[in-house]
């Protein structure tokens, strides 16, 4: 692993705890707060790439795991892992992996639609697939209840990935050394 790589991996680890000052609200069907900071997965994966950007949300959540203050709020510990939130943020490493992976594989024909469709997969998709397994066993409901529930969070998450879309072409435009991984 190079200094680069590490560079990266704490940059947006960094970035994700950043956006944790963002204040959250949590809806009164669901337990889990809605936060800004679901967007590091999506950032990380589609500027660092597959590898750094999976890396920096591992550092991420160990960083809360061993009881940092990062989560909106000023939330951490291990019982946040146990909680309602814990199946979102444990995806975070896969969903910026695979969002980085089809950056990386697409990196010549990427438009904003295709863009849009792989944060989406990663961001949404692959966060969601368990997330609501997890509430439902938290809250001890069915699979049917908890994807009820998670509905709430998926205009807010639509427009984070129309956010990231914007942020995410033009680092890529001024930096195009970040293609050469």
């Amino acid at each position: 692993m190079s200094t680069k790589d590490i560079v990266y991996i704490a940059l947006f680890a960094a970035i994700t705890a950043a956006m944790g000052l963002f204040p959250a609200f949590t809806l009164p069907i669901i337990a889990v707060p809605i936060t800004a900071q679901s967007m590091g997965p999506m950032l990380a994966g589609a500027i660092a790439g597959a590898k750094r950007g999976a890396l920096a949300m591992v550092l991420f959540d160990l960083l809360v795991m061993i009881g940092l203050p990062l989560l909106a709020g000023g939330r951490g510990g291990l019982g946040i892992f146990l909680g309602p939130s814990g199946g979102f943020i444990l995806a975070w490493p896969i969903a910026a992996w695979i969002i980085g992976y089809l950056y990386e594989k697409n990196i010549r024909s990427l438009s904003v639609i295709k863009e849009a469709l792989f944060i989406t997969l990663g961001g949404i998709v692959i966060i969601y697939s368990s997330g609501i397994p997890w509430i439902a066993a938290f809250a001890k409901i069915s699979l049917s209840q908890a994807a009820l529930g998670a509905m709430g969070f998926v205009p807010g998450d639509i427009i984070k990935v129309i956010l990231a879309v914007l942020i995410i072409r033009p680092v890529r435009k001024a930096y195009p050394t970040l293609e050469s991984r």
